[in-house]
């Protein structure tokens, strides 16, 4: 089978150890879904929980002939 190296092999699969830019690129990416989904929380999170409707965004005035 193809792949070299040391690896851990459980039930006739080897798992390699990733190296070290697959390892820094997958922290990096988590942290910015985290940071995505915190923000997405914060924006949106009364409506998502259903505490208040979509319709019942903003309270400013677009124009006085509405």
């Amino acid at each position: 089978m193809g792949g070299h190296g040391e690896g851990t092999t459980y039930k006739g699969v080897t798992i390699h150890q990733p190296k070290r830019w697959h390892t820094i690129t997958g922290k990096g990416l988590c942290a910015v879904m985290w940071f995505w989904v915190l923000y997405r929380a914060k924006q949106d999170g009364p409506v998502v929980l259903g505490w208040r409707h979509p319709w019942e965004g903003h309270h400013d005035d677009h124009g006085k002939g509405h």
